[in-house]
């Protein structure tokens, strides 16, 4: 009996000591080697790829910005500031009603199906207000020229890029709404677009944040 509980108690013993490593090793050690090699290799990444404009951070180079008008009367949601480059559509997204303080981000897709009807009908608003809103007194959109991430959102919908189509799209209305040359804008575009990572993954894009950072700096000069 004395052995048994003795045995017992070595194996307790044992155990607790194991856990007390474990955890000193694993949930302190370990995450602060980690973040301070972070910090000192890639310190942007590390502390979430942040952009800055006139001294202040004002979003991540990760997660997609809306620029809208304020909020009008009798409106459900705001209409698009057009003097701005727009994202992609986040029709995925949900709005936070557990934490008042702050208005959170929620990341998701839509869930619907291709054949769904409220997808079609938001994918055929959405390629008509492309049109109606790129299309100037002397250029007109065609429904050809609208590029599929114009209509649809991301599987997050929280995508930072738009493609160069849909960048290109947008110029004759920024030219217009900042009173800009084409060439200008063109420019503009052709500066800031990222062609595949090493040449051949994934597609050529354009962060949207940092583009409208380089329009507000063309706008002032």
């Amino acid at each position: 009996m004395n052995n048994s509980a003795a045995n017992t108690g070595r194996v307790l013993w044992a155990g607790l000591r194991a856990l007390l490593v474990l955890t000193v090793v694993c949930g302190v050690l370990y995450p602060l080697a980690v973040t301070g090699i972070a910090q000192l290799a890639f310190p942007g990444k590390a502390n979430g790829s942040e952009i800055e404009s006139d001294g202040k951070v004002v979003g991540s180079e990760l997660i997609g910005q809306t620029y809208k008008l304020p909020l009008k009367e009798g409106e459900e949601t705001a209409a698009p500031d057009l003097r701005w480059f727009q994202p992609r559509p986040s029709n995925g997204l949900g709005t936070n009603t557990v934490n008042g303080q702050y208005k959170l981000i929620l990341s998701g897709a839509t869930n619907r199906s291709g054949d769904n009807e409220d997808l079609i009908q938001w994918v055929k608003d959405a390629k008509a207000a492309v049109i109606k809103d790129n299309s100037t007194a002397d250029h007109k959109v065609k429904p050809s020229d609208v590029p599929a991430d114009a209509v649809t959102s991301s599987g997050s919908g929280l995508d930072p890029h738009i493609s160069p189509q849909y960048a290109k799209l947008q110029v004759h209305r920024i030219a217009e709404k900042n009173e800009l040359t084409v060439a200008q804008v063109d420019k503009l575009v052709a500066d800031h677009t990222d062609g595949r990572i090493l040449g051949f993954i994934g597609e050529p894009r354009v962060n949207v944040l940092q583009l409208n950072i380089a329009l507000k700096e063309l706008t002032k000069g």
